[in-house]
């Protein structure tokens, strides 16, 4: 999905950022992406890369879990925000969708929807007007409006996760693993209502994913984190390209396909590296 990034707005710029937990252990070392406005940029690697904490670190959820960005900074529309308080960052459009849907079981989908309106102040009928625009996208949620949450399916949170979101009226969405856990097929549906958000409602996308033939067939850009560092960046469409990407991210290889996990881990990084 080509996008002329070179031109556009950025909105997030994330500048050589350090966290750590308990004030002992280091687990991002000098991360450093931008998001523009308009795209989809996907965050890869596999797990405990580091993608989590990057978006936790953005949207300021780390103090929860005792992190701290100990260097660098997070700038949202030219103003540092590493200082803001989550519920503060969504009143500036920016939203995270956490890892594993997080819905209120007990709630209804449309109550776990309705609780993502919380810090509008538009009016009632604004409200009303993106619960429609949420079930025109998600329509298996109108569905289900009247659903327990704990009792729909892993897919149905999924969505329901997404569309909660959005009823926030964001500008960026992170999302977090959007695909785990789901089936093949519902991971597609997921992408694609992702990508047109993206187009119709400009909505941009931080996604962090461990599939990363899904996310960079939707993506604009990514940037591939191993140990807490981005090892390679670029358009997505480079990126499925590149031989390293091939070979260890979709299993792929000039020999065949293949699994990198039959490869030695300092193989790896010694090409990152190189």
């Amino acid at each position: 999905m080509p996008q002329d990034t070179a031109k556009t707005e950025t909105l997030l710029e994330v500048n050589n950022i350090e966290v750590i937990y308990n004030h002992v252990i280091l687990v991002l070392k000098g991360v450093s992406l931008n998001v523009p406005k308009g795209g989809i940029t996907a965050l890869l690697g596999g797990n405990g890369a580091g993608k989590t904490t990057t978006l936790k670190a953005i949207s300021n959820l780390l103090q929860s879990e005792r992190g701290e960005v100990t260097k660098g900074s997070i700038i949202y529309r030219g103003e540092k925000v590493q200082h803001l308080s989550p519920s503060d960052l969504v009143k500036r459009g920016v939203v995270q969708v956490m890892e594993g849907r997080h819905c209120f079981e007990h709630l209804t989908i449309e109550e776990n929807l309705m609780t993502g309106a919380y810090t509008r102040s538009d009016g009632a009928a604004a409200v009303s007007a993106d619960l429609e625009l949420v079930y025109n996208y998600f329509p298996r949620l109108r569905e289900r409006r009247k659903s327990q949450a704990g009792y729909t399916s892993g897919g149905e949170q999924q969505m329901c996760a997404i569309g909660r979101a959005l009823m926030s009226r964001p500008e960026t969405i992170l999302l977090d693993e959007p695909s785990m856990g789901l089936a093949p097929q519902l991971v597609e549906e997921i992408f694609t209502i992702v990508k047109n958000l993206n187009e119709n409602e400009g909505v941009s996308f931080l996604l962090a994913e461990q599939n990363t033939n899904v996310a960079l067939r939707f993506a604009h850009q990514g940037y591939i984190l191993e140990s807490g560092r981005v090892v390679m960046e670029g358009p997505a469409d480079e990126l499925r390209e590149n031989p390293d990407v091939k070979e260890f991210y979709l299993g792929m290889s000039d020999e065949g396909r293949k699994s990198f996990r039959d490869v030695r881990s300092y193989r790896r990084r010694k090409r990152w590296l190189a």
